[in-house]
């Protein structure tokens, strides 16, 4: 299933909520269709995986790869952060080998921290996005 996102262009955000099984397309096609806009350079990123129920693909070599082709799409002069919401010990394990391989890659600027939550999620990405009840 494709995954959904919003750009808040107030916040300078976009939020992605991945729902059902997501697959390797899906993850490679979200990254390539937003991260590529000139109007997001810059902007941080809330991923919120609490609806994924099955995750198909992830080999260690397919993450460092999309870790890669993030890093190489963020904008040189400008940092940001993508918070990652994962709330199974699977989903989050695999948020964090995501997050070990963007920070060794050599040209990202955007800082990457996986969270259990989405309030401590927005509390770190310092947004005024209402946090959930």
């Amino acid at each position: 299933m494709p995954i959904a996102y919003e750009i808040e262009h107030g916040q300078r955000l976009v939020t992605a909520t991945p729902h059902g099984v997501l697959v390797d397309a899906d993850i490679f096609r979200y990254q390539q269709e937003v991260w590529s806009r000139p109007d997001v350079k810059g902007y941080d990123e809330l991923i919120d995986m609490t609806g994924v129920t099955e995750i198909e693909f992830l080999s260690t070599k397919r993450v460092a790869f999309l870790a890669d082709l993030s890093a190489s799409m963020d904008p040189p002069a400008l940092t940001s952060k993508l918070a990652i919401i994962a709330t199974t010990d699977l989903h989050f394990g695999l948020a964090r080998m995501y997050e070990t391989y963007r920070e060794t890659a050599r040209q990202g600027t955007k800082a990457v921290r996986v969270f259990r939550n989405r309030n401590e999620a927005l509390q770190w990405l310092g947004t005024n996005v209402k946090p959930m009840a």
